[in-house]
């Protein structure tokens, strides 16, 4: 977090006590699942700039050929995990 702290401590700060308190505490909504370090670091990545309306291969605007290789992937192993053809 160290680009947010040098750009807004004020904001590093926060984002800092809001960690603190979800590690130690028990959250008992379904909605505020704790997400994974991965699964922020994804949710944080290049992607988060895209603007992928469509499907695979189906999509509005040029320059989606990775977002398309992502959500294939996605889809296929969510495929895979609930053992369904489509």
């Amino acid at each position: 977090m160290s680009a947010i702290q040098d750009c807004d401590p004020e904001v590093a700060a926060i984002i800092a006590d809001e960690e603190r308190r979800q590690v130690d505490s028990l959250e008992m909504i379904a909605s505020e699942n704790y997400a994974s370090a991965a699964v922020l670091e994804a949710t944080g990545s290049v992607f988060t700039n895209k603007y992928a309306e469509g499907y695979p291969g189906k999509r509005y605007y040029a320059g989606n050929q990775h977002s398309d290789r992502l959500e294939t992937l996605a889809i296929e192993r969510a495929k895979a995990l609930f053992h369904v053809e489509h």
